[in-house]
């Protein structure tokens, strides 16, 4: 053979294969046949391997099954990022002239999707009140199809009387979809309040470390073959080294998850006396106006949560707030190991104590929550003043 066939063709001597605590990364596009025949199954949906690197490569499929198995789901596929994990269940199971419900708490991305692109397809959608419950009744149409839950909701905090949706919607065969990223499913188990699919945006506490985007969606049988077939049309996967990140994540998310409850409960608590302070949005808290339905049905609570004060102050004085802090930073996303603290005013369909006032909220993270807790009250000591 000449020099530039040998580059291609020549044998590689395989090494040992070493017994590694974490499984190897494999990546690529081409995966071959062993033959002609295989590749003829392929064609015809009758091979049982992988077919091409957009087929859940054995990384990914290594975290699809932990996921499925932690969830107790019938079928989990997961996505290159929390909103793609979303945007592929919506597109899933509606279609046009149908009409879906999205409590007025979930995550921004979420009902700007349902507005911008399910609309222009045909898809009507419209809001519920963000603690809805049987009352869900009142927004049903004949036409709809799907209600998206987020509880609690990860600016405002509400929490939905979920199984008092799910029959509503069972009783009609409307499907629901529930975010469950905030408790994860270590403190919730979303199938056991009647959920027909779950969302978890990965990013956040399973990988917990900030340094990857990643969604997933587990389903109930009943609709496994519907997300099965869509997944497979689509072919919008996530990448082996990201997956195999998630999969580091996901063997510590039992101790990290024990560590933000505890640390955030000390700090939403330390917080509830501050003269500054009026709220403190902590569904763990016996103020928090639906704790009783976070006591029915979770098991615990996160590191999430946010504050509003008794005054109003303009952007910059919030600001000299947020930059005083020495151990916040100050970025989206939140789950990971770094406090984090953001401030918003929500948008409110329904009204309520939340409307048009300006929330603090924290990730609290893994540091000490004493310290987290002096930071928090200097800041505020230099926005008193």
């Amino acid at each position: 053979m000449r020099p530039s066939t040998r580059l291609i063709h020549a044998p590689l001597t395989p090494c040992p294969a070493a017994r590694t605590v974490s499984p190897p990364v494999q990546r690529g596009s081409t995966v071959l046949f062993d033959s002609h025949a295989d590749f003829l199954r392929a064609g015809r949906g009758e091979y049982p391997g992988i077919t091409y690197g957009t087929d859940r490569l054995p990384q990914q499929r290594m975290l699809e099954e932990a996921l499925q198995d932690l969830e107790r789901a019938a079928l989990t596929r997961v996505f290159p990022s929390g909103i793609s994990a979303i945007s592929e269940t919506l597109m899933a199971f509606v279609q046009a002239g149908d009409h879906v419900l999205v409590c007025d708490n979930a995550y921004g991305p979420t009902t700007r999707f349902c507005r911008e692109v399910l609309g222009k397809f045909g898809v009507r959608c419209d809001a519920v009140p963000p603690d809805v419950g049987a009352d869900i009744t009142q927004f049903l149409r004949p036409e709809t199809r799907l209600v998206f839950l987020e509880s609690p909701g990860s600016i405002t905090f509400e929490i939905q009387d979920i199984p008092a949706v799910t029959a509503e919607a069972r009783r009609r065969r409307i499907v629901t979809v529930l975010d469950n990223t905030w408790a994860t499913p270590l403190f919730l188990d979303p199938f056991a309040l009647g959920v027909d699919v779950v969302i978890q945006s990965v990013t956040k506490y399973i990988c917990g470390h900030s340094d990857l985007l990643m969604g997933s969606v587990s389903v109930n049988a009943d609709h496994a073959q519907t997300l099965a077939d869509f997944y497979a049309c689509r072919e919008i996967y996530a990448s082996p080294e990201d997956c195999a990140l998630a999969l580091r994540g996901l063997k510590t998310l039992d101790v990290r998850m024990r560590a933000h409850q505890a640390s955030a409960l000390a700090v939403a608590s330390g917080l509830a006396g501050h003269p500054l302070v009026d709220m403190v949005l902590h569904p763990a808290l016996p103020s928090h106006p639906q704790h009783d339905r976070w006591k029915r049905d979770f098991r615990g609570s996160s590191g999430l949560f946010a504050i509003t004060l008794k005054k109003e102050y303009p952007d910059d004085a919030l600001g000299r707030f947020l930059d005083s802090l020495q151990l916040f930073g100050i970025g989206y996303s939140w789950g990971g190991f770094m406090s984090l603290a953001t401030t918003g005013r929500p948008a409110r369909r329904f009204g309520g104590p939340l409307q048009d006032r300006t929330l603090i909220r924290l990730n609290i993270g893994l540091e000490d929550p004493q310290d987290l807790l002096d930071d928090l009250r200097q800041g505020l000591d230099r926005l008193a003043e």
